[in-house]
């Protein structure tokens, strides 16, 4: 992450979204500046605090994507939660602290994930050995044989030499995966049992509750149980199990807890559900201004308890995102509107957009759609009049029903393509060719468009 330039971070997200490029600028220079915060050598570096992003935009214009491909292109740890799950004390949801142990989680997955890899080598030797004791069991002899291994005589071998030879033989099997598919009897650890329930009132912290089911897990002997698997899907457990042993857990955590604080990302979706649209005394209002003064130390930056220790959030990159139909960003609390110093207000997506994103990502539904035929040896064709015809319908769709973004194209491709997703591999069989042209993308879909009560069609 170190060596991406601002530049370099926009270029890296223009190869999955289109436009918004204003958005793009300011998450790049936002993620920079946390390279550059770590950089500071003088005791300010404590103090530069992140300057949090609110992107305002309707539904399926790129402000989630753009939130998660950057915690992609940082490799960072990501989560992300929807406002309205979030509630004051009282009423039913989430504790709003949650999302913070989300993020250190997903931060102990990243670390331990770059640990496996260190060890893998190492663990992959222990793995082999382990297999092979499983194959053929190594018989111990009790003398030293003077048999030369060039001379070798099966005639008059000992047991044991013999047993040697075997191993050697199957160890190269091994080695060139030629066992993968035999079956071996292994014995595998059970996991831990379903969570222990509330204790007492049930006003425990999830903290808590994940501490004590920890701790009793440790305190019960691990159970194991015979499992009759392939030598590949052993070779994969296996490999986990031994990984684990090679890896200093206490390492992990503080890794994870340094990971989340720096580097960590919590987008907060749909915020504009928790704004208060009036400044009435009671009613829904006053839950909604409840939820945001929960979140209010959060994104201030506070110390939060998980299982893996406290995690401080004054560092954390807070990207908070909604459509603001109905309310405004200044229907927030002042407070809260303070700590997201960054507006963006991302532009409604246009037919030469929906264009753009059918032909160029990396990851272009069309090109999704190519894959899948393509598992089946079937292969998919458009040609460019047809993708004008696909983005201009659905652009048209989005216009006279609700606008749901880019999301419509994956309703529209559905339509388009059902039909032969069906008749693969029956009637469609493999190396066929399906080829889409405007007149057929008119003839699937223009009934669509064509019914005013569109609602029945599109979802």
């Amino acid at each position: 992450m170190n060596h991406l330039t601002p530049k370099q971070i926009v270029a890296e997200l223009d190869k999955y979204i289109i436009g918004q490029n204003e958005a793009k600028r300011n998450v790049a220079i936002a993620l920079r500046n946390r390279i550059r915060r770590l950089m500071v050598k003088s005791d300010l570096q404590k103090d530069i605090v992140p300057n949090n992003i609110l992107m305002i935009g309707s539904t399926g214009v790129g402000k989630t994507e753009i939130a998660r491909r950057l915690a992609k292109i940082a490799n960072a740890p990501f989560t992300k939660v929807e406002a309205s799950k979030f509630t004051e004390v009282g009423y039913v949801g989430r504790d709003v602290e949650s999302m913070v142990r989300d993020l250190v989680e997903h931060a102990v997955n990243l670390v331990k994930e770059a640990k496996n890899e260190e060890v893998k080598e190492k663990a992959a030797v222990i793995v082999e050995d382990m297999l092979l004791d499983i194959l053929i069991p190594p018989v111990r002899g009790t003398g030293f044989s003077t048999t030369q291994k060039e001379n070798f005589n099966p005639d008059n071998a000992s047991e044991q030499e013999l047993n040697e030879k075997t191993r050697e033989r199957f160890k190269e099997k091994l080695k060139h995966g030629e066992l993968e598919e035999r079956k071996i009897e292994i014995n595998v650890k059970q996991s831990s049992p379903a969570g222990i329930g509330m204790v007492g009132n049930g006003m425990m912290d999830e903290a808590s509750m994940a501490g004590i089911q920890d701790m009793l897990s440790n305190m019960m002997p691990k159970r194991t149980k015979k499992r009759k698997v392939t030598i590949s899907e052993a070779r994969k457990i296996l490999m986990e199990e031994e990984a684990s042993k090679l890896i200093d857990f206490d390492e992990v955590k503080e890794e994870a807890i340094k990971l989340a604080e720096n580097n960590g990302i919590i987008f907060i979706d749909e915020i504009d559900k928790i704004a208060s649209s009036s400044s009435k005394s009671g009613g829904p209002d006053v839950s909604r201004e409840g939820v945001q003064r929960d979140l209010l130390p959060i994104v201030e930056g506070s110390a939060v308890n998980t299982k893996y220790g406290l995690v401080h959030t004054d560092h954390v990159l807070f990207i908070a995102a909604g459509a603001f139909h109905v309310s405004k960003p200044s229907d927030l609390i002042p407070e809260l509107q303070g700590r997201f110093p960054i507006r963006v207000e991302l532009t409604s997506l246009t037919q030469e957009d929906f264009y753009k994103i059918l032909k160029d990502p990396k990851n272009a539904l069309t090109k999704q759609y190519q894959a899948l035929f393509e598992a089946e040896e079937v292969y998919l064709e458009y040609t460019d009049d047809a993708i004008q015809e696909i983005a201009s319908l659905a652009f048209s769709i989005n216009e006279e029903v609700e606008n749901i973004g880019a999301r419509r194209l994956h309703t529209v491709m559905s339509h388009l393509l059902n039909d032969f997703l069906f008749e693969v591999p029956d009637s469609i069989g493999p190396n066929s060719k399906i080829m889409i042209t405007k007149d057929l993308v008119n003839e699937r879909l223009s009934s669509l468009v064509k019914n005013r009560d569109l609602s029945q069609f599109i979802l």
